[in-house]
């Protein structure tokens, strides 16, 4: 049963292709694999800051948001950046799966430290990690499933058949799915739009492809 279940998986996914990639680590941001913008000097807040700005985004909410929900979204925009075309979903058929280590704990600990005196309102919505996806859901008026997991690790292999299984089990037509991990100055965002147009140019949605966008996040 397990071995039948394994093979279906695999056929599942040769249906289903990573259209657009964009990686945020070390202060380098990549789209589909290129570096399209670098920082080394500036610290994190600085950073996103920087982002906001280098890409003409107007969006007032972003000065409201904590720095993991910046990082996500700041990572969804370029992600979808000239990739994007409204018209062919519905709101209802674009799913956000997202995941990382340390949840909202680096909103959490700013939070606590607020209520030693007057606890912060703006600080207590953010200590929820599936704020930031339901951020990206605002911005792009998203309404399809949207979840958030906490591992250990980016696990490739749950996030290929959770995907997988929505994209052909649901009327989910695309998904974006990643990982955005952050913790004081110590950050990474790695995020994948998945769909089944099929180009030579796409990547299969694999595990393997996966890894290994994510891995090339850490040069």
């Amino acid at each position: 049963m397990k071995f039948n279940l394994i093979i279906l998986n695999s056929l599942i996914a040769e249906n289903n292709y990573i259209t657009a990639s964009c990686t945020i680590s070390n202060n380098i941001i990549c789209k589909n694999e290129k570096k399209i913008f670098e920082n080394k000097k500036a610290d994190l807040p600085g950073f996103l800051l920087s982002i906001y700005n280098y890409f003409n985004i107007n969006y007032p909410r972003f000065y409201k948001m904590d720095n993991l929900c910046k990082l996500g979204w700041l990572t969804s925009e370029i992600l979808l950046k000239d990739e994007y075309k409204a018209g062919n979903y519905l709101p209802q058929e674009t799913a956000i799966v997202l995941a990382n280590a340390s949840s909202s704990l680096d909103t959490d600990i700013k939070y606590f430290d607020t209520v030693k005196d007057i606890p912060s309102p703006s600080l207590f919505v953010y200590t929820l990690p599936n704020i930031m996806t339901g951020e990206i859901c605002i911005r792009n008026n998203f309404k399809g499933e949207n979840a958030f997991f906490v591992f250990d690790n980016f696990d490739t292999d749950f996030m290929e058949q959770y995907i997988n299984n929505l994209m052909d089990h649901t009327l989910v037509g695309r998904g974006i799915c990643g990982w955005v991990e952050l913790l004081e100055e110590t950050y990474k965002a790695v995020l994948f739009l998945v769909e089944k147009e099929k180009r030579e140019t796409f990547n299969l949605f694999s595990v393997e492809n996966m890894n290994k966008i994510f891995e090339a996040a850490n040069r």
